[in-house]
């Protein structure tokens, strides 16, 4: 009996599965800097304080009042609980944990679509590559999650016609609450229906059909979905969110790299270019049919992740299984001939090997000054600066947890600063399109940016700014004249004074 538990135990399933997260906390390095982050705590802060959400900008002097929707609240409460409970360790421990959650429910999906853990285990850390894009404590990794159990449950239904799918309604409602990826799992559930509302086959393509039973369940259940996802503190305005950011937030999709399309040129491109490779020639030489909704899962996934990288997470997700399968000519698990012991040392080196590598709250602590402006904030405390501060995009989060007295110009909450012209002024002032009328506008009397940045260099060489402060990671810039004063136009727009 004790020899079959230790089997058990220490199966060769454990074995990689432990080497699998090894690869991901390697993978993880130092992702903990992550600039949404900060503003994700206070907000948290704000709801487990006060009991209720945000309603309007409290944090930036350029958007004070203005309307704004915390459409992930729900996904923010977890952070909080970790730094609550161990600060910026707890904050890691969270998201590393999840990251490990997220790839092995990857490698899962890969074992039951192959059948074959050898092959799911490759692809699987192929697949690592596609999602660093989101390494971090992001609130995204508890969407990736519920699709993943979408997934599991939709296809489980498929080929037993047996799964509880009065699930996926309570987990549509708390998935909205928790991230607006919610409808890449509507668009996937729809996808799945249609594939099977047709019957035949087309080469190595082949469709079957859903029964009528079957197809009243799921559309019922895709019913009950929808009207979930009306189950929110902000009802329908939270539905349309990803719409409005879709079609209205411009800017914000052109400007933040997130959003930018694949770029063949650099290491993760050409990832990228080895997995559109992997997928043409397993079509052309694999003997593996595929199934109509696989078809159109792969070609969504690809579709996603060549437009927006920020989408390679969800690539991975839907590819890996497939790639599993064409991976046919790998010799199955023999459970009869598994060695107990030797995936004992395995395991035993991975967690020697997690503990020799793992970051001290020192560690961790030096990766906050590295990225943000530490040093320079306590600059700005210790001598009582007083004035607007033109901050960096990134930098605006690490303000609103940690210095919330000094008011913001920007943060990454960028759809409300979108609406109001204030990220067009940003990146007309960052990209030295028109920085000094920026900082003219709005009265700028500091600006806070890395050394390194073209504005840095253009204020620097101004006779009317002059450098207060510096080190590898910031510089303080002064105003050394006063500000032109502003007046309002018949309009109602500001305009700089004479």
């Amino acid at each position: 009996m004790w020899r079959e538990k230790l089997r058990t135990i220490f199966s060769f399933h454990v074995a990689l599965g432990s080497i699998l997260a090894l690869w991901v906390f390697i993978g993880a390095g130092d992702a903990i800097w992550d600039s949404d982050i900060w503003w994700h705590l206070r907000n948290a802060d704000y709801l487990l304080t006060r009991g209720s959400l945000p309603q309007v900008d409290m944090f930036s002097f350029t958007v004070p009042g203005h309307p704004w929707m915390n459409h992930e609240w729900l996904a923010e409460v977890p952070y909080l609980l970790a730094w609550r409970a161990g600060g910026l360790m707890g904050i890691y421990l969270l998201f590393l944990t999840l990251l490990v959650i997220n790839l092995l429910g990857i490698y899962y999906l890969a074992c039951k679509a192959s059948g074959n853990v050898k092959s799911a285990f490759l692809v699987t850390c192929y697949a690592m590559f596609l999602t660093v894009v989101s390494f971090g404590p992001r609130t995204i990794l508890f969407g990736y999650i519920f699709l993943m159990i979408l997934i599991l449950l939709l296809r489980r239904y498929r080929t037993t016609g047996q799964t509880p799918l009065w699930i996926i309604p309570p987990l549509f409602c708390l998935w909205i609450n928790t991230h607006g990826s919610w409808l890449l799992g509507m668009i996937i559930f729809g996808l799945i229906i249609a594939s099977g509302m047709v019957q035949g086959q087309w080469g190595r393509v082949e469709a079957e059909r859903w029964s009528p039973a079957q197809l009243r369940r799921l559309l019922i259940t895709m019913g009950a979905s929808v009207a979930a996802l009306f189950l929110n503190p902000f009802t329908y305005r939270l539905v349309f969110y990803p719409f409005d950011l879709a079609f209205r937030q411009k800017l914000n999709i052109a400007v933040v790299d997130e959003w930018s399309s694949v770029d063949f040129h650099d290491a993760r491109g050409k990832v990228v270019l080895i997995l559109l490779a992997a997928v043409l020639l397993a079509a052309l030489f694999s003997r593996v049919r595929w199934k109509l909704e696989e078809l159109a899962l792969a070609a969504f996934g690809l579709y996603a992740g060549l437009i927006h990288i920020r989408f390679l997470f969800l690539a991975a997700i839907l590819l890996v299984p497939l790639l599993a399968r064409m991976l046919d000519f790998l010799p199955p698990y023999q459970r009869e001939v598994d060695k107990p012991a030797l995936n004992a040392v395995i395991v035993g080196i991975v967690v020697l090997i997690a503990m020799y590598r793992f970051p001290s709250r020192a560690d961790l602590d030096e990766v906050i000054v590295k990225r943000f402006p530490v040093n320079a904030l306590k600059f700005v405390k210790e001598h009582g600066l007083e004035g607007r501060i033109f901050n960096l995009y990134m930098w605006g989060g690490y303000l609103i947890w940690y210095h919330p007295e000094v008011k913001t110009f920007i943060d990454s909450r960028t759809d409300i600063f979108e609406y109001a012209g204030v990220l067009q002024d940003y990146m007309d002032a960052q990209t030295i399109t028109k920085p000094l009328e920026v900082l003219d506008k709005h009265q700028i009397r500091y600006v806070l940016f890395p050394p390194d940045y073209q504005l840095v260099y253009v204020l620097r060489n101004h006779p009317r700014w002059r450098q207060i402060y510096g080190d590898s990671t910031s510089v303080i810039l002064e105003r050394a004249t006063p500000a032109p004063a502003t007046v309002s136009s018949p309009g109602g727009s500001s305009n700089t004074s004479p």
